[in-house]
């Protein structure tokens, strides 16, 4: 015997700041809403260690324990939150019509509204010194975790417009920016490339790459390699920013909801409404400008809103029987 398809009301897919957010508005509109929390759940803040810029932590939090908190927040209100993965969608192109959504390749939701919160997973060198020590003085983030290097020297990795504002960001508060740079040139805008090279506390380094990173616990330093001369040199740090792009968190929904190059989705104005009828996208997912938990919790707003605003203008489906 067949298993019943569940029909939801709002189903969120993803668990960030945005999801949880999306969750905690949709709940108190009595929208019901599932949130599947994908493969990480809680998202990218559950590999911070320090939040210090949310507001209404006085004190700061862990990433960790603050996404624990929103999911209880979101749960009070009457949020069922499930471990699960979306493996499949089936959007409807029609006002009022109804989506189809796969979880872990075996069980099927029928869905009215779907809210969008997969974020993007931050590019990484993918090397083992690097990766023992993400949270431990490696970062994807200059903006989040900067502060925490106040004074200190570090170095940054990348050559477009992120890793350019990223270092002029940090040579604001650090003692010396050491930015590696694999090329001889930056992909960076002209008006970025000369903002930086005109800032005296920041070095240069092209044609160099990161070989190990330096520390047990935390990182201590940085061996460099000239790939053009093989020529490895060791410098002391204490943090090292990755910067070499993102990658939003959408493949599942390809051919389906519009997107840019990079597969970013794209929303219609200030809203975040799709292209397709009674799904919306909030969070990372659809924001490369500024990727803040705060402007990812705003947009989750954003979407629960959009979502309520859209049920109140359809006839509600009939249950499937």
């Amino acid at each position: 015997m067949s298993e019943k398809i569940e029909r939801l009301k709002t189903l969120i897919i993803g668990s960030g700041p945005a999801g949880y957010t999306a969750a905690i508005y949709a709940a108190r509109a009595d929208l019901k809403p599932v949130v599947y929390t994908g493969m990480e759940p809680g998202g990218q803040l559950t590999t911070t260690t320090e939040v210090d810029n949310f507001p209404g932590y006085p004190e700061g939090i862990d990433g960790p324990s603050m996404m624990v908190q929103l999911q209880q927040q979101a749960e009070r209100f009457g949020t069922e939150v499930r471990i699960g993965m979306v493996t499949a969608v089936e959007l409807s192109d029609t006002v009022g019509g109804i989506h189809k959504v796969t979880i872990d390749d075996s069980k099927t939701i029928e869905a009215e509204t779907i809210i969008i919160s997969t974020g993007a997973s931050a590019k990484y060198l993918n090397i083992p010194s690097e990766q023992r020590l993400r949270g431990g003085g490696v970062s994807a983030c200059a903006v989040c975790d900067g502060f925490f290097y106040k004074g200190q020297d570090v170095a940054i990795v990348g050559a477009g417009d992120t890793a350019a504002e990223e270092a002029s960001y940090l040579a604001n508060i650090c003692n010396k920016v050491t930015m590696l740079i694999r090329k001889d040139h930056m992909r960076a805008s002209k008006a970025m490339q000369h903002r930086v090279q005109s800032i005296k506390n920041i070095e240069i380094r092209y044609n160099t790459e990161v070989d190990e990173v330096l520390g047990d616990q935390v990182v201590e330093g940085l061996r460099m390699v000239n790939n053009q001369t093989g020529e490895k040199e060791d410098i002391a740090i204490t943090g090292l920013f990755i910067a070499i792009g993102h990658k939003p968190n959408t493949d599942i929904f390809k051919g389906q909801l519009d997107m840019d190059e990079t597969g970013y989705i794209i929303t219609k104005g200030k809203s975040t409404k799709t292209n397709k009828p009674g799904v919306f996208a909030s969070g990372d997912a659809q924001d490369k400008e500024y990727r803040q938990a705060v402007t990812a919790a705003g947009t989750g707003c954003m979407a629960a809103l959009d979502a309520e605003r859209y049920l109140a203008t359809v006839e509600t489906p009939q249950e499937t029987v």
